[in-house]
């Protein structure tokens, strides 16, 4: 029987208890409620905020643009090779759009390629934010080595870099690689198997097709280090099915939830007999798939209600959400390739790790995929995990669930290490003992989820100045690199900026230098240029040293 939407969408489910936590006693409602300059988003919305459009409307702009792409070509000086394939249009309220392209070289994916032009309502051309500022051309399009000895070269680099357990390369692909330093002819390989924590490994490693030597390597399977869940209980989307209920959201783009019953593929979509879903235990498999949905739920609402955003892609579109991930897993992540998030069910398989930020937190690699697409690795690494870590903050404190009170933590209820301590915390990352407070050389060395600290570190003196505070029971004392006093915007603020600069001027090479000139620009186009907004971008950055 085809299953159709039920009239009770959203329904009472049970999700686990709430874990003790001394963080999250009762204080302030908010975490922007000391800043008096923070105003409700619907008041305050700023013209160059973007529209909130519809799947026919964003895919008609897309149409639109696909039919112009040899004339857009021209006018922004591309090459007689050069084309351009539309992969997202954003459009402000003002009429600006902000049309996001690939590019191709003799018919070639380029890779690092990537560009954004800003459109006036006019027609005239605004500018054009390039991954790369390089002249796109190679000499030839023809490889001196052949694919089969390219994808063996491939398997062992993922052997020796320990990224893969076992490695089967898929057929490499020639491509043009303009990501550093002057284009070249390569092929890119993906070198599938798993991880040595048992995360499945989607290893993209780059090979100059004339010499065989590797140019660069990125994993594509995004993750996070470990959050949990326990939000009470709480309504989630459920569609009828049968004589019974699926565990779709047919409200949030039929967004579906599947039991991989410790498996590492397949599953079985969560179905239920009288739509009460869950016990709060987690020996109760029903349980994480409560948390995972609503979790996701969240997050579709949340990038809704403040950013116009429908859907991970914009496009209305519902994402998958699998629990109960191989065993004693302590991670969860996201695939592009099965446009899904996949969470583990921590020690002892007794803490499944889906928390309302962990949810948000994967969903937001999806919308960063989908948009700025920073590559998972160096200096674009950090600010791809931390566009994760900021939009899972604002997604919790959305929420306003009252058993998960929002929170600039991390996985603070977990306890993965064993003290009751968060994983991460954004204002000061140095206190996990291994993230970063400041920018420095060796950034771009450094782990994705500890270099992350320094945008997750701009981010909180952003939203709530340096210094001592206490936000919803949470007591913070942000400092900055050069001691200086910076004043905080208020979070809503903080967080349309950070949305601005990823949707319209992140590219896949953003480092954090392009990114305080990106997040300038976007706080121009919101509150104007030499705004009180726009300085405290500035003074955010310098504190946590990046000029």
């Amino acid at each position: 029987m085809t299953p159709h939407i039920s009239m009770k969408r959203s329904t009472l489910a049970i999700a686990t208890a709430v874990a003790a936590g001394a963080l999250l006693t009762a204080g302030l409602t908010t975490g922007a409620s000391a800043q008096p300059d923070v105003s409700s988003t619907k008041a305050t919305t700023p013209s160059a905020s973007p529209m909130q459009l519809s799947a026919s409307v964003r895919a008609g702009l897309i149409q639109d643009a696909g039919t112009k792409t040899a004339a857009t070509a021209e006018k922004i000086g591309l090459g007689a090779k050069e084309k351009l394939v539309v992969r997202d249009v954003v459009k402000d309220r003002d009429g600006t759009t902000h049309t996001r392209y690939e590019r191709t070289y003799d018919g070639l994916p380029v890779l690092g390629g990537d560009l954004v032009v800003h459109t006036a309502k006019s027609g005239t051309v605004k500018g054009v934010s390039k991954a790369t500022k390089a002249s796109v051309k190679v000499a030839s399009t023809s490889a001196k080595l052949a694919p089969k000895a390219v994808a063996k070269s491939a398997e062992a680099t993922a052997a020796k870099t320990g990224e893969t357990k076992k490695a089967d390369a898929k057929s490499p692909r020639k491509v043009v690689w303009a990501a550093q330093g002057k284009p070249a002819l390569a092929f890119e390989t993906v070198v599938t198997g798993t991880q040595k924590d048992g995360t499945p490994s989607e290893l993209h490693v780059i090979t100059d097709a004339a010499t065989g030597k590797k140019l660069f390597q990125y994993q594509a399977v995004e993750n996070g280090k470990g959050h949990s869940q326990y939000s009470g209980d709480v309504e989630v989307g459920s569609t009828k099915s049968g004589s019974g209920f699926d565990l779709t959201d047919g409200g949030r783009g039929d967004h579906k939830t599947f039991d991989l019953n410790h498996g590492s593929s397949g599953g079985k979509l969560f179905n239920d007999a009288d739509d009460t879903w869950g016990t709060g235990k987690p020996a109760d498999a029903q349980t994480a798939g409560v948390d995972a949905a609503y979790g996701a739920g969240l997050t579709w609402d949340y990038y809704k209600d403040v950013h116009g955003r429908s859907g991970i892609k914009g496009d209305g579109k519902g994402a998958t959400s699998r629990v109960h991930y191989g065993n004693n897993y302590v991670n969860a992540f996201w695939q592009d390739s099965c446009f899904c998030m996949t969470y583990g069910d921590g020690e002892g398989n007794a803490k499944p790790l889906t928390s309302i930020d962990v949810a948000a937190h994967e969903m937001t690699h999806g919308v960063t995929s989908a948009t700025g697409n920073m590559e998972y690795s160096g200096e674009s690494g950090g600010l791809n995990e931390a566009t994760s870590d900021i939009f899972a903050a604002a997604v919790e404190f959305k929420a306003d669930n009252a058993q998960d009170k929002g929170d600039y933590l991390v996985g603070e209820k977990i306890d993965i290490n064993g003290d009751g301590t968060p994983l991460r915390y954004m204002d000061k990352p140095s206190k996990d003992g291994s993230s970063l407070d400041y920018w420095d050389t060796n950034a771009g060395n450094v782990d994705v989820h500890y270099s992350s600290g320094i945008a997750n570190h701009f981010f909180y003196l952003l939203s709530e100045g340096s210094g001592a505070k206490e936000i919803n029971g949470v007591k913070y004392d942000s400092p900055t690199k050069d001691g200086s006093k910076v004043e905080g915007i208020g979070r809503e603020k903080a967080e349309k900026i950070w949305f601005k600069a990823l949707t319209a001027y992140f590219t896949t090479t953003t480092d954090y230098a392009q990114a305080r000139k990106d997040t300038v620009k976007a706080a121009g186009d919101l509150y104007g240029a030499g705004s009180a907004e726009q300085k405290a971008v500035e003074a955010a950055w310098t504190g946590v040293n990046v000029k």
